[in-house]
């Protein structure tokens, strides 16, 4: 265990004094040589993702989507390293331009909490450095199962000022309070919950996704935006803060479709920095299995889910 620790010290430390474009640069190394073996299996989720979301693209578009996207995400997991290691300072100077900052301040001007909607897409984790600055941050925090690496995750969000609770019914009551105190929270809405849930359309699929997101917004009415992360070419990166659909607010309807359907929009204007690597469509029970079959057949099954969910919609409106 000793040895593992000192390694992974050994690792961060290497992350922390490594610049981040050499950083950046071996991480597109590795991802083109991940990106030409198929057996993979992380690359076959991805390719798999990208056929099911984007089937309205052609062949040649969406292989270009899914090269990009490996580089993407691998590049996230090593910016990621490189957050954790650095402090507040560092990670600030990171941040080169923040798009919507008006709506940030306008949202927590109104003194009604805010909530924070950061999809698994592009480099989220530098983003809480600059947010803690402008309002008190609490968020729920799932234990790494790796216990040295939980350390470095866990002091590295506390040293940006965050405040951490558990992922159970005493965490939930934790936010509500401090939304409720015009406090702010930061949730990341599309995974699978462990259970409960209900099923909402992702990209055509009906799966199940947690209603908590969707719940401290319409039962507070804590104000709700959406925020990700680019890198940009300098090195850095640039924060883009967009308002939510004002639906969102609206108890009578169902937020946690809205708030999934914010982020499929999203998606379809940067796929290639969305984080596929996700086995998202399992989430269903008629495609748990979607994973571990034969890449025609996964495709077939998927699509008649998705063609029977149009149609019930259809029929619905």
């Amino acid at each position: 265990m000793q040895n593992k620790s000192n390694g992974l010290a050994w690792l961060v430390r290497l992350f922390h004094y490594t610049p981040l474009k050499l950083l950046q640069l071996l991480a597109v190394m590795i991802a083109n040589i991940l990106s030409i073996m198929p057996s993979f299996k992380t690359i076959q989720t991805i390719r798999l993702n990208i056929e099911i979301a984007l089937a309205d693209l052609s062949a040649p578009e969406r292989e270009h989507v899914t090269q990009q996207a490996i580089k993407n995400e691998l590049c996230s997991y090593f910016e990621f390293f490189h957050v954790w290691s650095n402090n507040n300072q560092q990670n600030l100077a990171l941040i080169h331009q923040v798009h919507g900052h008006e709506r940030l301040k306008q949202a927590l001007a109104e003194e009604r909490g805010a909530v924070l909607i950061v999809p698994h897409f592009g480099t989220w984790e530098v983003m809480n450095a600059w947010i803690s600055q402008h309002t008190d941050l609490t968020i729920m925090y799932m234990p790494i199962k790796n216990p040295n690496m939980d350390q470095i995750v866990l002091e590295a969000r506390q040293r940006e000022g965050a405040t951490l609770v558990q992922t159970n019914e005493t965490g939930v009551k934790q936010i509500f309070k401090a939304l409720k105190n015009g406090g702010t929270t930061v949730i990341l809405p599309d995974h699978t919950p462990k259970q409960g849930g209900e099923l909402v359309p992702w990209f055509g699929v009906p799966v199940e996704s947690s209603q908590l997101c969707a719940k401290m917004i319409q039962k507070t009415s804590a104000r709700a935006l959406i925020l990700y992360a680019l890198r940009n070419d300098q090195s850095g990166f640039d924060i883009h803060i967009e308002a939510m659909d004002p639906q969102i607010y609206d108890r009578s309807l169902n937020g946690t479709a809205i708030i999934h359907q914010h982020i499929e929009q999203l998606i379809r204007r940067h796929p290639q920095h969305y984080h596929w690597s996700y086995k998202r469509f399992k989430a269903n029970p008629e495609s748990k299995k979607v994973y571990s079959l034969p890449h025609a057949e996964s495709i077939n099954l998927i699509r008649t889910i998705q063609a029977r969910d149009s149609q019930t919609r259809t029929m619905r409106d």
